[in-house]
């Protein structure tokens, strides 16, 4: 099983009525990768600067977690610590609505993704695998948020 359809299944619960994950993937906050890979003091630097801004947004960040996204919100799922791929998903962290997002932006980095989310004018960065979804989420943002 991917680790996006784990996060399908596993955001069941924290689901509204009709609502369904159309796109999610594995992160963290921006910098735990150089927090754990020997740049500890600009890691936790970048990490404490994404939960703020999340916080001033109004969103609350975990690690690790899932970003994923609905006909209708953004959420933040906690998800369990795994070997390999995503955990199984333990909580939602935080929700808000799509038209309460005003981006989701991408940026490549050597192994993987800088995702940019701004929700109401409040931006925060978080770290993305190589192999995660985060070009699908934002395609499914963009989708949802269009006019019909």
């Amino acid at each position: 099983m991917s680790a996006e359809d784990k996060i399908r299944e596993g955001a069941q619960p924290f689901l509204e009525e009709g609502e369904e994950v159309l796109a999610a993937f594995v992160a963290r906050p921006r910098g735990w990768s150089q927090s754990h890979a020997g740049s500890r003091l600009v890691g936790n630097k970048q990490q404490t600067e994404s939960r703020a801004g999340a916080a001033a947004a109004g969103f609350e960040l975990a690690s690790p977690m899932a970003l994923a996204v609905t006909q209708q919100r953004l959420l933040s799922l906690k998800l369990g610590a795994a070997a390999v791929g995503a955990g199984d998903v333990k909580d939602l962290v935080a929700a808000v609505p799509l038209s309460a997002v005003d981006s989701i932006k991408l940026k490549r980095l050597l192994m993987g993704r800088i995702v940019t989310v701004t929700i109401n004018g409040s931006e925060f960065k978080l770290d993305a695998g190589a192999g995660a979804n985060a070009s699908g989420v934002a395609e499914a943002f963009e989708r949802a948020k269009a006019p019909v």
